[in-house]
């Protein structure tokens, strides 16, 4: 017998379900193959990469200036861990200024496609 939607023989068992595979990113936190979710997410990962490299390198210098007994260090460590999280969004493609499937021709104005 064969499904009515698929045209194709079902599988044996009424248990049988089939698993569904999980959306993967490409190569970044925030990058979906499908370009559908993008936004918000890649956003969160830029905060995340800024916050965090702010965080640690601001403890590295706070760790390097009780141990030299200077007090300028956790500022340069701060600035130096806001850099490095603006680079790797950067290189992690998460600020790139990427346009929908359609090139963003909506935007623009009228459709190309269109004889006027």
């Amino acid at each position: 017998m064969f499904s009515r939607k698929t045209g194709r023989k079902p599988l044996a068992g009424p248990s049988h379900k089939v698993a569904k595979t999980p959306k993967t990113t490409a190569g970044a936190p925030g990058v979906s193959t499908d370009g559908s979710d993008g936004g918000y997410n890649a956003g969160i990962a830029v905060f995340s990469y800024i916050v965090g490299g702010i965080i640690v390198w601001s403890l590295i210098g706070w760790g390097l200036d009780n141990l030299w007994g200077t007090r300028w260090i956790v500022l340069a460590g701060a600035l130096l861990g806001a850099a490095g999280g603006f680079y790797l969004s950067h290189m992690h493609g998460l600020t790139s200024n990427r346009t929908s499937a359609d090139d963003g021709n909506a935007a623009r104005g009228p459709s190309q496609d269109e004889e006027q």
